[in-house]
């Protein structure tokens, strides 16, 4: 029976690795994505170099309409089957100091990965549980645990999903799904290419930014059998700069 794995903002970055990722432990992928479609291919095409399908599947995590409308088309086409790992990774930066904060930078950020989470994980927990395996893994950051100036609408939005983490695993453990955050602190990716990176290096620990196939190997290991006892947990990947 082919196992299913959905991971939003799937097309580039640390989505893109994650989808590679799952797609060597022989999961089917489904990349989701909005506004990239170029990106979404590449991501497609080295999922199936991995050895793995995958497939496509185009939403908005913030229009909830939308996504349970392409989730709903997914399940009438794949009778039978379920999607038993879920990777929550959507999310942007509008940074800015709170006192010019326009209204829009405070929703868009909010409704991304803090909506998003809620939108998404709702669609997909029923058979989660029913089935009585699954696996949910929120990518959050070290801005929703320590707080950075000039995020405080990012630190807001990846605090808050960290909070439904932890509330949503006792929820569902009894039922054999888990629930679990992974926190990157500063990884090579689209996110951070505007930033410094030879100033921030100097803070930390390791001297070095991470890379997104680190940060994939960490959630591929959260969504493994072997961590079936790992649950309500934010495992922080940041080079020892904040602990």
């Amino acid at each position: 029976m082919t196992k299913y794995a959905l991971v939003t903002g799937g097309s580039r970055g640390i989505g893109r690795a994650i989808c590679i990722r799952l797609a060597s432990m022989g999961y089917a992928v489904l990349i989701n994505f909005n506004n990239s479609p170029q990106e979404a291919e590449e991501t497609l095409a080295a999922v199936r170099n991995a050895g793995a399908d995958g497939e496509l599947i185009r939403f908005d995590v913030t229009d909830r309409e939308q996504a349970e409308t392409a989730l709903n088309r997914w399940a009438a086409n794949h009778p039978g089957d379920y999607i038993e790992a879920l990777v929550n990774n959507a999310g942007i930066r509008k940074d800015n100091l709170m006192l010019w904060m326009e209204p829009h930078e405070w929703d868009s950020v909010i409704n991304v990965s803090l909506n998003g989470f809620y939108n998404i994980t709702r669609l997909l927990l029923k058979n989660m549980v029913v089935k009585r395996f699954g696996r949910i893994v929120n990518i959050v950051s070290l801005s929703g645990i320590k707080g950075m100036p000039g995020q405080t609408n990012y630190s807001a939005s990846k605090a808050g999903v960290i909070a439904g983490t932890k509330a949503l695993a006792q929820e569902v453990a009894k039922r054999g799904v888990t629930v679990n955050a992974v926190a990157p602190g500063f990884i090579k990716s689209d996110m951070t290419q505007d930033m410094d990176e030879n100033e921030l290096k100097k803070t930390i620990p390791c001297g070095r930014f991470g890379t997104p196939e680190e940060v994939a190997a960490l959630v591929g290991f959260l969504v493994s059998k072997e961590a079936g006892y790992i649950t309500g947990e934010v495992i922080s990947i940041n080079g020892g700069i904040y602990t």
